[in-house]
């Protein structure tokens, strides 16, 4: 696969909600966000960007709260679902808009979908990669986790500030090519949510060559930000789950009112670990303007393993808004 030029995408950094935002952005027209999960940052919507750009958009790629070159608060608290929400909401204001299309992926699906029950009045869609629309659970997240995949579960190991850091910023390079060889659709083995006695990344395998939409440029960007960064800002998302769960009571058993689009690669672990054929039935009730769209033999990535096929999704979705 070609590499994606990224000459024509430009940087700056926005105010918004009381930090500072860095974004990524091209084009000119209808606002549509694009907003990463993680280990991620803006980076992992470069092809997209251009491809919205060219079809007309204002497409705009932030580091999220806490990752790049984004405010990274030191305090656990201030990564809340509602926190990163109002930065989303400021964000669109900030930029001149008051509706946006919002598109995440993984964390950044979770923003998305959360950003629809809250703010439904400023989005013209949303849209989710990687990710399904969760309903509110009477069972707390952390306990659900523990019932399904026992003590190792990941999000559990996560919890301990220091902990996971000490792993992931030992080599922070062989974090990223762990993570993203490893939850990839080539990967042998769909990764199962559990940390072994010596962490999370010997769960991954490592390729001897990298797949085609991966490069050693893909992996030195990487690197060169969470030397700099640290994965703290990113670990403290998950340190937050049980206060989200907390938060979003009041939505339990809400509807999502705008139209939205839900994409899911067939290798990707959430699909894979639900073994379900028909993986949007638990959202059909609550998204009842939903398009689902399963990529074949795509992993985790998505807009980075299979481009071409996010961006003709995207651009179609987005234009019949």
């Amino acid at each position: 696969m070609p590499e994606t030029s990224t000459a024509d995408i430009a940087h700056r950094t926005i105010d918004a909600n009381g930090i500072r935002i860095h974004v990524a952005e091209a084009g000119e027209g209808p606002l549509v966000l694009l907003l990463h999960g993680f280990p991620e940052g803006w980076y992992s919507w470069r092809h997209q960007l251009v491809a919205l750009s060219a079809a007309g958009y204002h497409a705009v790629a932030p580091d999220l709260r806490g990752f790049g070159d984004t405010d990274r608060p030191d305090e656990v608290r201030r990564y809340s679902m509602l926190h990163v929400v109002g930065d989303i909401v400021h964000l669109i204001y900030a930029l001149g808009e008051s509706r946006a299309v919002v598109i995440g992926h993984d964390w950044g699906a979770t923003v998305a979908w959360n950003m629809s029950l809250l703010r439904p009045d400023m989005l013209r869609g949303v849209g989710s990669l990687a990710s399904t629309r969760r309903a509110w659970s009477p069972t707390p997240p952390l306990e659900a986790g523990l019932n399904t995949y026992g003590p190792g579960y990941y999000q559990i190991y996560y919890q301990t500030p220091g902990v996971a850091e000490r792993e992931f910023e030992e080599n922070a390079g062989r974090t990223m090519r762990a993570f993203l060889c490893g939850e990839s659709g080539q990967a042998k083995t769909v990764y199962d949510m559990t940390v072994t006695d010596h962490g999370m990344l010997p769960k991954f395998e490592i390729f001897d060559e990298l797949p085609a939409w991966l490069t050693e440029h893909d992996i030195e960007h990487w690197e060169t930000v969470y030397r700099r960064t640290g994965f703290t800002g990113g670990l403290n998302w998950y340190r937050n789950v049980t206060t989200n769960w907390e938060l979003m009571a009041p939505w339990a058993g809400s509807t999502v009112t705008v139209p939205a689009l839900c994409m899911m690669g067939d290798m990707d672990h959430l699909y894979q670990w639900r073994r379900n054929p028909d993986w949007t039935i638990p959202m059909r009730e609550t998204v009842p303007e939903l398009e689902a769209i399963l990529l074949e033999g795509c992993g985790h990535w998505m807009q980075q393993e299979k481009p071409h096929a996010v961006n003709e999704a995207l651009v179609q979705f987005v234009s019949r808004l």
